[in-house]
């Protein structure tokens, strides 16, 4: 068993994200395609005999039960585990919190995926998959990461070819966002643009931009944007100063803006990062 493991556990965006339905048991049937980017949480996880001791730098992160990696190492060490596991973990956050960007789901498949190294455990992608999806539904692509389709709650990932090479510019302003309440307000009937998925799907095949900027939309906007209307605005504006293309991510509140050129990448962010707490440029992750 090795001692220490030192793991990046990225953001993600959704490039598209549609709702086509609900099952018996209430959960939302999703098509969307995810893509990891390179803003990054930074996880150490060290060998410790028998409890779990979790550290966050963010002060409105529990460190207790109440947060997912916490509930993702209990989860392995029962399932998998002995009694004499343990493990301190030290969650360095740089994602923001309730944003949109995946970063509890993020860091609890980076938990998973370390811990699994680190108590030499040896399982493998499908069975840390199965627990991920116990923990939420964007864990299971969090695992994965890259680019891909989920479809089902989220859990049914086809991987599909990477976008072209984008700047990525993201805008969160001062707020949080439930998601669990974004999609119980969400209602079919308010959504006035869906995305194309299978045409995104090949612009991303073919590297076309336009095709790809085209396909795009979110419509979990619908809800979010109606009650925050600064997002609506954010968006436009980076459309307004020349992005390709602009989305809210997830349920929000984050909007990212896409454009093949740094230059632009910094008008966007210098324009607009004074209208929110958090503003930053990055990329598409690669490992």
């Amino acid at each position: 068993m090795r001692e220490s493991i030192f793991i990046k556990a990225p953001a993600k965006i959704n490039l598209s994200l549609d709702i086509i339905g609900r099952r018996p048991d209430g959960f939302h049937l999703v098509e969307m395609v995810m893509q990891t980017i390179s803003l990054c949480d930074h996880i150490t996880l060290e060998a410790a005999d028998g409890a779990i001791h979790l550290h966050c730098s963010h002060p409105f992160v529990p460190a207790g039960s109440g947060n997912i990696v916490w509930k993702a190492a209990h989860l392995l060490k029962s399932t998998y585990g002995s009694a004499e596991m343990g493990a301190v973990i030290t969650v360095e956050k740089h994602i923001p919190v309730s944003a949109g960007l995946g970063g509890g789901s993020g860091d609890a498949a980076a938990v998973l995926k370390g811990l699994n190294e680190l108590w030499d455990l040896r399982l493998s992608p499908a069975q840390l998959a199965e627990l991920g999806l116990r923990l939420g539904a964007d864990v299971p692509f969090c695992l994965q990461g890259g680019t891909a389709l989920a479809r089902g709650i989220g859990e049914e990932l086809t991987p599909v070819a990477p976008p072209p090479s984008l700047w990525v510019v993201l805008l969160k302003p001062n707020m949080g966002v439930s998601t669990g309440e974004v999609y119980r307000e969400f209602v079919q009937g308010r959504v006035r643009t869906r995305p194309d998925t299978q045409r995104l799907v090949s612009a991303l095949e073919a590297g076309d931009y336009q095709a790809m900027a085209e396909s795009m939309a979110n419509v979990l906007e619908s809800v979010t944007f109606r009650r925050f209307p600064i997002l609506r605005r954010l968006k436009q504006k980076a459309l307004e100063l020349g992005a390709l293309a602009a989305m809210m991510s997830g349920s929000g509140p984050t909007i990212f803006a896409l454009t093949p050129e740094y230059k632009r990448a910094a008008a966007i962010y210098n324009r607009l990062r004074h209208q929110v707490e958090f503003a930053h440029i990055t990329t598409f992750w690669e490992e």
